[in-house]
């Protein structure tokens, strides 16, 4: 078992749920039950299943869950995108989050990779 806390990738994916949360009350209103919700969920997605990964008993299990925290993060980068395709968001601010995420996303296959001893 692993404390999720002391992760630094858990710690950066916790900074990147306030973020798109942050981000997210710019979106129109009319977007609330769309790519709002969507995109507060997949980043609470990535930063809960780092977290419930780290509470497993096997780094097999563990590797699982971070597969699916590496999932929500992709999904959060469509979601991104579509946002800046549809002028939600400014491109300095999409710049900017997709690349904090992308190294979430190197980190967390990183981490997978040394849990299955690759």
């Amino acid at each position: 078992m692993h404390n999720f806390k002391e992760l630094k990738v858990w710690q950066k994916a916790r900074i990147m749920v306030k973020e798109v949360y942050v981000v997210t009350a710019g979106l129109p209103k009319s977007e609330k039950y769309n790519l709002i919700s969507q995109m507060q969920s997949c980043a609470v997605s990535v930063m809960s299943n780092i977290a419930e990964g780290a509470g497993r008993g096997t780094d097999n299990d563990f590797a699982r869950f971070l597969d699916m925290a590496l999932g929500s993060s992709y999904e959060l980068e469509s979601q991104l995108i579509v946002s800046a395709d549809l002028s939600y968001l400014e491109s300095s601010a999409f710049d900017e989050m997709t690349a904090k995420l992308s190294e979430v996303q190197r980190m967390i296959i990183g981490l997978m990779n040394k849990l299955r001893g690759q």
